[in-house]
Parts: C-alpha cells; sequence; structure tokens
C-alpha cells in the first residue's frame, strides 16, 4: 500500500503549479501610502503647473544690461503675477515664459521690498491659467509642501517635503522683518525665489523666496495670507503704506488657561518678540513676551492679523490694543506713524 501522501504526489497533474504567496499586509499598506503620497504630488503639479512662469529680467533696454532669472505664478486668468520683489527690483524689462514656451513682456504694477513680493501684469491673451492663493492660517507643522520653479535655470522642476515651521520671521533686503514666514524642507535653489509653495489641495500658501547657504532642507516662503494683503493694496493704491510702531512679532497659541481666565475666545495671538526703544510701542508701555490678542476692537489671530490692521488708514489715529502679560488681559493706547522703508515693523 502506498502511503498516502506518496499517493497524492503520484496522482497531482504535472500542469499544476504553486500558489504565489500572498503579499503582506503591512508591505501592501506602505506600497499604498505611497502611491496615495505621489498621486497626490502629481495631481498638485498636474493643476498648478501651468500657472508657473520663469521670470527673466534686464536693467536696460534691448537685454544688452545686467539679467536675473526667477520665478512667477499667475494668481488670475488676466495676467497678474506674484514673485519676488529681489527678482525684479531694478529691472527695465521683464519677460515671462510658461511651460509650453510661449514668451510674453510683463509690466511692473508695484513692488513691496518689505515683504520682497512684488506684481507683475503679463501682456498677454486673457484666460490664462493661474494658481489660486489658499489661507495660510490653516496651515498645520508636517503639511505636505510642493514647490515649483525654475532652479539654476532648469525649468518646471517639482520638489516635495513638509511645512517645518510656520510664523517664522526673516529680514527683508530692505532691513525690515518679514512676519509669518512659512519654513519647508522642500528643496529650493537659486531661480525658485518668486515660484509657488503649494498645499496638497492645490492652493499657493506661500511665494518662496530665501534659502540659507550652506543649511540643508531650511527654505523659507513668504505666506499666502500677507501676499494677498500685499497685492490687494498694489492693485488699490499702487503701493502697500504701513503703520509702524516699532516691534517684531510672532504666531502663537493662547494658553487655554490664560484665554479662559480673561475671557477670551482666541486659539492664537500675535505674541512681541522685540520693541524699539523710543518707539509709539514702547511709549504705550508694550513689553516683549506680550501677546496681542485685539486690535481697535478686531481679533487678532496672528501676525498676519497685525500686518493687515495695521494699515494706512491707521496712520496717526489712536489706536487701542489688548493684549495677555503674564496671563493676564491688559489694555494699552497706541498711535501708529507711517512706517519709513529703513523701519523694521
Amino acid at each position: 500500500m502506498l502511503d498516502t501522501s506518496l499517493a497524492y504526489l503520484l496522482n497531482t497533474d504535472s500542469t499544476d503549479t504553486p500558489t504565489a504567496a500572498p503579499e503582506a499586509p503591512a508591505r501592501t499598506a506602505e506600497r499604498a501610502y505611497f502611491d496615495a503620497y505621489s498621486d497626490a504630488v502629481s495631481s498638485v503639479v498636474d493643476k498648478i503647473g501651468p500657472a508657473v512662469v520663469r521670470v527673466d529680467t534686464h536693467t536696460k533696454e534691448g537685454r544688452s544690461g545686467r539679467g536675473g532669472t526667477g520665478s512667477g505664478v499667475v494668481i488670475s486668468p488676466d495676467g497678474l503675477v506674484l514673485t519676488n520683489a529681489h527678482v525684479v527690483n531694478g529691472a527695465r524689462e521683464i519677460r515671462l515664459s510658461d511651460t509650453e514656451g510661449r514668451t510674453t513682456e510683463a509690466r511692473l504694477l508695484g513692488i513691496d521690498p518689505d515683504t520682497d513680493l512684488a506684481l507683475l501684469r503679463a501682456d498677454a491673451p486673457r484666460h490664462l491659467a493661474f494658481a489660486p492663493l489658499g489661507n495660510s492660517k490653516e496651515l498645520r507643522r508636517g503639511q505636505l509642501a510642493i514647490a515649483i520653479g525654475n532652479p539654476l535655470g532648469f525649468e518646471s522642476t517639482v520638489t516635495a517635503g513638509v511645512i517645518s515651521a510656520l510664523g517664522r520671521s526673516l529680514r527683508a533686503t530692505s532691513g525690515r522683518m518679514i512676519e509669518d514666514v512659512i519654513q519647508t524642507d522642500a528643496a529650493l535653489n537659486p531661480g525658485n525665489s518668486g515660484g509657488p509653495l503649494v498645499s496638497s489641495r492645490g492652493e499657493v500658501i506661500g511665494i518662496n523666496t530665501a534659502v540659507i547657504m550652506g543649511a540643508q532642507g531650511i527654505c523659507f516662503a513668504v505666506a499666502s495670507n500677507t501676499a494677498n494683503h500685499v497685492l490687494s493694496e498694489i492693485i488699490l493704491h499702487g503701493r502697500v503704506r504701513r503703520a509702524h510702531i516699532g516691534v517684531a512679532a510672532q504666531t502663537i497659541p493662547v494658553p487655554r488657561r490664560h484665554a479662559i481666565a480673561a475671557g477670551i475666545d482666541n486659539q492664537f495671538g500675535a505674541m512681541l518678540t522685540a520693541v524699539e526703544r523710543g518707539s509709539p510701542a514702547d511709549t504705550a508701555g508694550l513689553m516683549s513676551h506680550d501677546l496681542v490678542i485685539r486690535l481697535d476692537g478686531e481679533r487678532v489671530t496672528g501676525v498676519d492679523d497685525m500686518i493687515r490692521l495695521l494699515d494706512r488708514n491707521r496712520i496717526g489715529k489712536t489706536v487701542a490694543i489688548e493684549a495677555l502679560r503674564l496671563g493676564r488681559l491688559r489694555g494699552f493706547e497706541i498711535t501708529p506713524i507711517e512706517r519709513s522703508a529703513a523701519a523694521n515693523a
């Protein structure tokens, strides 16, 4: 009598082949995550990529003078383009090139060195591909960030990373501190300046502006809410007039116990990191580490709110500021002055 196992082997059809072992669940999930990440980046690039332009500048007419190259992003179908101030500052001629190789001249509508932003108008047919501006106040650390631009002349380059930090301060070429700056580890190089930093939703959340030379993965972008304020001022007035109180600040959470004790509902505020001696803020009694939560009765939930509220309409007018100092709510009256180009804040 044959052993049953041997009999089974003898009766097995020779055409049968072993069934492959199923893939481990952990490996399948890992592959799904990578596929989702790739799909997210690719879909954003497909949506925003056509709105990103190369910006070539020349300091003399006829393209005979010194020139530079940067990036920009079309933000409206009628040809408004955001870029960095340092990309177009001093340029006599500006030329834009899109991803399909089409070129057009552009006019400088306004420039704001204090935020390193400039607004251009493309002399091109209307109904251009454009990218919407998102709300940078909704960002979180660790969120996906995608940079698109023309680093070192390599056009339509895409890099991806995360939002490393929010509420950073960065000194502009004018000497003023740019507040509410986004830090990212998405790789940026010379030529990325003026290009968009984009969220996974396909919204522009920042305008790439600076790289710390020698650092690894430390790059910066001006927040989209700041950019939105600047472009609105340029469209309305041709320049950005600001009230000056003489402070530097950063956006931080309001400690819940302090909010409850003070009877306020702010989750975030603008903490003063520096107060200039002799400035309106110093005269009014504001100090470093004061946490501003209201200005003229309007809620302040971050540095971008302070920048927006300290507009030209408050120059020379007394305004009320409410701030938390050591957890206690205090009120101050302050008279902003018009900020000069050399002022810090």
